[in-house]
């Protein structure tokens, strides 16, 4: 997709996540070049995609009511694909009443991208037990006057195609490196599905999903630039996201010569933690 395309459609995400099911298990998707970091897939985009494969293969197996979700995906990333047409390949390991499991893998051409492992079930849905204090409970839950649209001409934007398919705004505050400064690698945005995306619920949880892994790399608030790729990634859904604003937050707490770890929490509009992720990724060597 070139910078001055704009996306027509009301639910890019809805038609992301929809596959064909190809029968045997297999599933067939077309990642937008919208989905696109650069030239190449979104890695979180990647996960919602197994995530919807590994969904779609528990309801064809009985899960008929469709109340199950992707409650956790560990994703080993294996190679870069390009945006375009993918088939998910799933095996059922495990169906259960509560807890059921799923291996999927996303090919394209005869190259395995991503080899994912799914766990399904009924995420929470009343207040927890007991959570720790979140640092993002301190931002607003919607967006300042002064938070950076990232619109297609933005010079971020232009990398990041993923925000012409959402509203993503970043907080200033702790993305120094728009600034041309260096801070701590913390990064926080606020979020937002198109309005017939967050409508539906399965669409909002697999695009909750995909924000275990929105933030640029944190590294580039210590002018370490480039691309850092991920070589894994666990995210956990632990709510059906409330409609509105989503608040993320990406951190690293130590930067090797060769690898970083990269948190995302993500809170809904009514200030549930709805994800948890971390990842494996490559120091950028540019």
């Amino acid at each position: 997709m070139s910078e001055s395309t704009t996306v027509t459609s009301t639910r890019p995400f809805g038609e992301l996540t929809t596959l064909a099911d190809l029968g045997g298990g297999t599933f067939a998707a077309t990642i937008d070049s919208v989905w696109t970091i650069g030239p190449k897939v979104h890695g979180g985009c990647m996960m919602a995609v197994c995530a919807a494969a590994a969904r779609d293969a528990i309801r064809a197996a009985g899960d008929e009511a469709g109340v199950m979700q992707p409650v956790s995906v560990s994703a080993n990333y294996l190679s870069a694909p390009d945006p375009g047409e993918v088939r998910l390949v799933t095996t059922v390991r495990k169906q259960g009443r509560q807890v059921s499991l799923v291996d999927v893998d996303l090919v394209q051409g005869d190259r395995i991208a991503v080899s994912a492992a799914v766990t399904l079930g009924v995420p929470d849905v009343g207040a927890p037990r007991h959570e720790e204090p979140s640092a993002l409970a301190g931002l607003s839950a919607e967006p300042p006057a002064g938070a950076i649209h990232i619109t297609p001409d933005h010079p971020m934007g232009q990398i990041v195609h993923v925000a012409k398919g959402c509203d993503l705004r970043v907080d200033p505050h702790a993305a120094r490196y728009l600034a041309g400064e260096q801070g701590d690698p913390v990064n926080r945005m606020w979020v937002r599905p198109f309005a017939e995306d967050e409508a539906d619920p399965d669409t909002a949880a697999l695009f909750a999903l995909m924000l275990g892994d929105i933030s640029a790399p944190v590294t580039m608030n210590l002018g370490m630039f480039g691309w850092a790729p991920t070589v894994q990634l666990t995210t956990y859904l632990r709510h059906r996201p409330a409609p509105g604003w989503m608040r993320v937050q990406a951190s690293a707490t130590v930067l090797g010569d060769t690898w970083f770890e990269e948190d995302h929490v993500v809170l809904d509009a009514s200030g549930q933690t709805v994800v948890q992720s971390r990842q494996l990724a490559m120091i950028p060597k540019g």
